[in-house]
């Protein structure tokens, strides 16, 4: 209570202090207004060129409805540019990078088609380069050597039975003498090796193999007195003339891709040398992880200076045809929608929704909300904008 009682008795000096003051100074004789209200005077009424400047702004806001003006001198200050809408001629250029493989269509594998054991290895490491005809190895095999003794008693009985009256025996012989010929074909005995064994009218113990394709070893999968069998893989081989480019292209970008477009390949390898190619194969599977596709190129490689799992720089250049479009820049994305500002004259920016389409060489396709010739601004364009927000200037829908 006593605290209550003191409260009051304070309020009252106070009041009866500060009545005094007041009483020295009524309104209109004078007196200077309090501190906080000069300070509210002042900023309602600025004087000097920033109250020019804001009055010039002040007129601004009585302008069309949807439009926002700008004196030609501020616009100058910010660094407005100009750009006219019109048809131009587009080119998208996709770059990305990709890696040299293997031409899978120029790998084979040698196998034997008899089983043995490898008696010779002329091939004996991975990596070397083999030509077409070149031997292999040697293989020795039991049935290899009974089969060719099979065949030399057939010729035997085809020239012993050739005399006799009967023609049925003499066919008989002929007959034998093919058969035994024919599996040894089948074994990929050549021809001279057949004519060989008929002039020496000797088995061979061993069975010379022969490299059917030019190009390196990949993979040697043999060692010397091992034994194989028949249809095992021993050797793979691929051939580097032609190799394959394969570039990852991005999800966004694969509806531009086609068959046969052209591309320029480059190398940190071989600085200043350029590959011209065309698109392959495109793979019909997208990857999870990076969202992209892979797309083929064939290259021709007759030196072989290109090695597998190098990397490339790669550009796709791809034809748009003439489109309606305006610099990038000139587009403010809204996350929402696309603004462009329509130049009016005299100041007057009015700002336009448009669709945009595809984009190439810093220019993006308007595909609605402009027309051609019409005059749009290119730079500096956020500094309208945020003038116009402040205004409360709402941009026109799409035309």
């Amino acid at each position: 209570m006593n605290r209550l009682v003191s409260v009051i008795l304070l309020l009252a000096a106070l009041s009866a202090w500060t009545a005094p003051a007041q009483a020295q100074h009524p309104p209109g004789h004078g007196a200077s207004p309090p501190q906080s209200e000069k300070k509210a005077d002042d900023l309602d009424q600025p004087k000097g060129p920033a109250m020019e400047s804001i009055q010039k702004e002040g007129k601004a806001q009585g302008t069309a409805p949807g439009t926002v003006e700008i004196s030609p001198e501020s616009y100058q200050l910010i660094g407005v540019k100009f750009e006219t809408v019109t048809k131009r001629m587009l080119d998208k250029v996709i770059r990305t990078v990709g890696r040299i493989e293997y031409d899978e269509k120029r790998i084979g594998t040698v196998s034997p088609k008899i089983g043995g054991w490898i008696e010779e290895l002329y091939v004996d490491f991975t990596g070397r380069f083999v030509r077409k005809g070149e031997p292999l190895l040697t293989i020795y095999s039991p049935e290899l050597v009974s089969t060719q003794e099979e065949y030399l008693l057939a010729l035997k009985a085809k020239q012993d039975w050739s005399k006799s009256p009967f023609a049925e025996v003499s066919e008989a012989g002929n007959f034998l003498a093919v058969s035994a010929r024919r599996r040894l074909k089948l074994w990929d005995i050549s021809d001279a090796q057949i004519k060989a064994l008929e002039e020496s009218r000797e088995p061979k113990k061993t069975l010379t193999l022969y490299s059917p394709f030019t190009g390196y070893v990949l993979e040697k999968m043999i060692n010397k007195g091992q034994f194989v069998d028949a249809g095992m893989a021993i050797y793979k081989i691929a051939d580097l003339s032609v190799i394959w480019v394969i570039a990852d292209v991005y999800e966004y970008e694969l509806p531009l891709i086609r068959l046969g477009q052209t591309a320029r390949v480059r190398l940190s390898y071989l600085p200043g040398k350029e590959f011209a190619t065309k698109i392959d194969y495109i793979y019909p599977s997208l990857s999870s992880e990076s969202r992209t596709s892979r797309v083929r190129l064939v290259i021709p490689n007759p030196g072989g200076s290109l090695m597998p799992q190098m990397f490339t720089n790669i550009e796709i250049t791809i034809a748009l045809g003439k489109r309606l479009a305006v610099p990038d820049a000139a587009v403010i994305d809204t996350g929402t929608r696309n603004i462009v500002y329509v130049d009016k004259g005299e100041g007057n920016f009015e700002p336009r929704e448009v669709v945009t389409g595809l984009r190439a060489d810093k220019m993006v396709e308007v595909l609605q909300g402009l027309k051609e010739g019409d005059r749009v601004a290119s730079s500096a364009n956020f500094l309208i904008d945020s003038e116009a927000q402040l205004r409360g200037v709402v941009p026109l829908r799409q035309q």
